[in-house]
C-alpha cells in the first residue's frame, strides 16, 4: 500500500474458446487473466501459482476458497480486478471450517515496494486470529480492516487472503491496530507470522486485483498520511 511499484498493460483480445481478456504484470510476474466466465473455475491453487503469490507470499499455495463479499456488491474471485472505491468496508467472509477448530485469517498487499529489495513487500491489511470456526466476527482483531489503498502510478497490486487453522487457541503478542493505524502493518512477512505460531499450511484463500482510483486519497487522508 505505500508505496508500490507496478505496471499493467492490456493487450488484444483474442477469440475462440480459450479467450483472454487481459496481461496483468507486476515487475517480476506476468499473469495471463482468463475471462470471468472461465477464471471462476480455475482452482485456487492455480490462480495462486500463475499469479506468483506462491512463492511471493507463502510457499505453498491453499486448496479451498475463502468467499469474499462486500458491501458494496462486488465479490473477489481469484485476481478479477475491484475499485478500492468498492472495496473500503470490511466483506462478509465466509469458508468451510472445523466447528471445534480455531482459525487464523489475513488480508495481505505484497506489492508494497519500489525497486528490488523485499522487506517491505507485505503491507498487512486486515489481520485476525483465534477466529472460532467460520465465525470470524469473533475472532481476536490483532489489526483492524483497511481497505485497498495502491499510490497513484504504481499500477496494479494483488489483494491476497489467506486462512490458516491454528494448532489450538494461541497467544498472540502483537501489537494490536485499530483502522486508523499503519504504524507496523509495513514489512510484514505471512511467511514468517505462520512460522512463528506454528500455523502450517494455509487451508484457504482467495485474492482481487486493485490499482488506485478517487477513493484512495480519502482513506490517505483519514489515516494522517
Amino acid at each position: 500500500m505505500f508505496p508500490g511499484g507496478c505496471q499493467s498493460r492490456p493487450v488484444p483480445q483474442q477469440s475462440g474458446p480459450e479467450v483472454l481478456d487481459q496481461l496483468k504484470c507486476h515487475q517480476s510476474f506476468c499473469t495471463l487473466l482468463p475471462v470471468s466466465s472461465k477464471r471462476n473455475k480455475m482452482s485456487v491453487a492455480s490462480t495462486f501459482e500463475s499469479s506468483k503469490i506462491v512463492p511471493d507470499v507463502i510457499p505453498v499455495a491453499p486448496s479451498k476458497t475463502i468467499e469474499l463479499k462486500y458491501p458494496s456488491g462486488v465479490v473477489a474471485q481469484h485476481g478479477n480486478e475491484l475499485a478500492p472505491t468498492k472495496v473500503k468496508d470490511q466483506p462478509a467472509v465466509s469458508y468451510e471450517a472445523d466447528p471445534n477448530a480455531f482459525y487464523t485469517l489475513v488480508f495481505t498487499d505484497p506489492d508494497n515496494y519500489n525497486g528490488t529489495e523485499p522487506v517491505y513487500r507485505e503491507w498487512h491489511h486486515w489481520l485476525v486470529g483465534n477466529i472460532p470456526g467460520n465465525n470470524v466476527a469473533s475472532g481476536e482483531v490483532l489489526s483492524s480492516y483497511i481497505g485497498s489503498g495502491p499510490p497513484e502510478g504504481t499500477g496494479i497490486h494483488r489483494y491476497v487472503y489467506i486462512l490458516y487453522k491454528q494448532p489450538g487457541k494461541l497467544n498472540f503478542d502483537e501489537k494490536k491496530l485499530t483502522n486508523k493505524s499503519i504504524d507496523g502493518r509495513d514489512a510484514f512477512s505471512t511467511k514468517k507470522f505462520a512460522e512463528k505460531y506454528n500455523l502450517g499450511a494455509p487451508v484457504a484463500g482467495n485474492f482481487y486485483r486493485a490499482q488506485f482510483d478517487d477513493y484512495v486519497p480519502l482513506l490517505y487522508k483519514s489515516l494522517g498520511v
